[in-house]
């Protein structure tokens, strides 16, 4: 059965910093994208970030490049979002999700129960 757990969410004011982490079993962890979406209240589910397992390449959502970095140990089965100079808009609850899909903003695939990030002004 594949799981994917995150952790690492919490509350933080303006401009902090906060990293989350994603621990995945069941599959076979480097063929697979892995990424992380957020949901913020009566919004849907919206793509942050995302790293490819054939080659390594990062992508991410406008409103985050230059903050969040996205990043992965397939010796661990882990996938990692750093978050630096948060903002109250980044409120949500962050989802890690894992699909062989080559779309990295794509809903399919697998999905984490998620973890509250909460950012305060």
């Amino acid at each position: 059965q594949v799981q994917l757990v995150e952790s690492g969410g919490g509350l933080v004011q303006a401009g902090g910093s906060l990293r989350l982490s994603c621990a995945a079993s069941g599959l076979t962890f480097s063929s697979y994208t892995m990424g992380w979406f957020r949901q913020a209240p009566g919004k849907d589910r919206r793509f942050v970030a995302a790293i490819s397992w054939s080659d390594g390449s990062t992508y991410y959502t406008d409103s985050v490049k230059g903050r969040f970095t996205i990043s992965r140990d397939n010796a661990k089965n882990t996938v990692s979002l750093q978050m630096n100079s948060l903002k109250p808009e980044d409120t949500a609850v962050y989802y890690c999700n894992a699909k062989k899909s080559t779309v990295p903003a794509g809903l399919g695939g697998y999905w984490g129960q998620g973890t509250q990030v909460t950012v305060s002004s």
